[in-house]
């Protein structure tokens, strides 16, 4: 079960939050301060930036209107969005259309860059910051919550700026037969949770049914296709919904760098992969063939990354984590370059960037950028490694802090699917 699978059963099953005490709150408020400054972790903002912030979110119908005359209307378009039940924004939103001779398939990305541009302080402060960070019950955002509460959040029945990624698909290869990227104005009819998306998948009857069937056949064949060109997936048991979204996310980050690579010949952020050697996919390959009631299947060995998603589908629940971690031991770090050599060998794409999650990723936020203006920043490649570095420390802090719940003894999972209460003292 993946995490947001956990906090949406964990929701409905009526459990509350994890209980400490105020002692241990106070621990582990220091701890957390101890990590941001380590690694160079701001949690406030400055006041620029919190002005910025605020000036922008004071009303948002009359920014959206002034837009009209120079987006593409897309409100009357079928759209919806599929997130987690506990979460406060929703940056992503699908549409879908079957034609006679292709699938067209709408990512629509909220347009933080509208928002969020160089030459403001809010510009700065997320390049300065780099990603958001998620701690178990803790989150440090890279931009003012206010912007994906507000302006940035594709709510429904509300009009919204967004950057749309149009995808023409052929129906048999799924191949890009067009790709247009523009600046539109949406209007989500639903705002679903996985559990939602996956009842009205479900029941034929139900509201926003038959688009939801539709992109669940694209994107299933997606998912089937990647794993058969040797993409690596080590979360071969998420739901539909689920598989949904993660498709959706990668084709149309692969439909942005494809653009920006192949038709604008243009740097961007793209995301790198190196490949481990054969000696140390060896030996990840021995120590999950050494676990108990785990087999690789003897068709699957000359292709390493087939061979871990076969024995994922085939091996016991209780060994699925052992199978992902020998695979992340030897799994060299992805990093941001400026040009995509070497492509990404986890997915296998020759090309590959981010461009969907600019609320939380400078290096989508540049590629926002960059799509709209086509115009490469001078200091990219800085750009490029500022975000590797932040991204590097972000995760060996969140690394940290789960270790030390663990030594206090908590669930950093439960802790991330259900938050925390501070009990009251006697």
């Amino acid at each position: 079960m993946t995490t947001d699978q956990q906090a949406e059963a964990g929701t409905a099953e009526g459990q509350g939050p994890v209980e400490i005490s105020p002692d241990l709150a106070d621990r582990l408020a220091a701890k957390r301060e101890d990590l941001f400054e380590k690694f160079e972790i701001p949690e406030g903002f400055p006041a620029a930036v919190r002005e910025e912030a605020d000036e922008i979110t004071d009303d948002v119908q009359p920014e959206v209107e002034s837009e009209l005359e120079t987006r593409t209307d897309l409100r009357d378009m079928t759209t919806w969005t599929t997130d987690p039940i506990d979460a406060q924004d929703f940056d992503d939103a699908l549409s879908i259309e079957e034609r006679d001779d292709e699938f067209v398939l709408w990512v629509h990305i909220a347009d933080v860059t509208h928002y969020v541009r160089p030459g403001t302080a809010m510009w700065e402060e997320a390049l300065r910051r780099g990603n958001t960070v998620y701690l178990p019950g803790h989150t440090v955002h890279m931009l003012p919550p206010i912007l994906a509460e507000t302006v940035c959040s594709l709510v429904a029945e509300e009009d919204r700026l967004a950057h749309t990624v149009e995808m023409h698909l052929d129906k048999e290869t799924l191949s890009f037969e067009d790709i247009e990227i523009y600046k539109s104005v949406i209007q989500s009819d639903a705002r679903l949770t996985y559990t939602e998306a996956v009842d009205r998948l479900a029941d034929p009857d139900a509201a926003l049914h038959d688009e939801i069937e539709l992109v669940w056949e694209v994107t299933d064949q997606l998912h089937e296709q990647r794993k058969a060109d040797g993409s690596l997936v080590l979360n071969p048991r998420r739901d539909k919904a689920h598989t949904i979204i993660e498709e959706a996310m990668l084709k149309a980050n692969k439909a942005v760098t494809h653009e920006l690579m192949w038709n604008r010949g243009v740097e961007a952020v793209y995301r790198v992969h190196p490949q481990p050697s054969p000696d140390e996919w060896d030996e990840a390959l021995r120590e999950i063939q050494e676990l108990d009631g785990v087999s690789i299947p003897g068709d699957s060995w000359d292709d390493p990354r087939k061979a871990v998603n076969a024995t994922l589908e085939q091996a016991p629940e209780r060994q699925l984590g052992k199978i992902q971690w020998a695979v992340m031991k030897v799994m060299p770090r992805a990093k941001y370059m400026n040009d995509p050599f070497g492509g990404h060998h986890a997915l296998n794409f020759e090309i590959y960037g981010h461009f969907t999650s600019p609320i939380r990723r400078m290096s989508d936020l540049v590629n926002h950028w960059i799509v709209y203006q086509n115009d490469v920043p001078e200091n990219l490649i800085e750009l490029c490694d500022r975000a590797s570095e932040r991204q590097k420390a972000a995760e060996q802090c969140e690394r940290e802090y789960e270790n030390f719940l663990e030594e206090v003894g908590l669930n950093p999972d439960a802790v991330t699917n259900r938050g925390l209460e501070i009990l009251a003292e006697d």
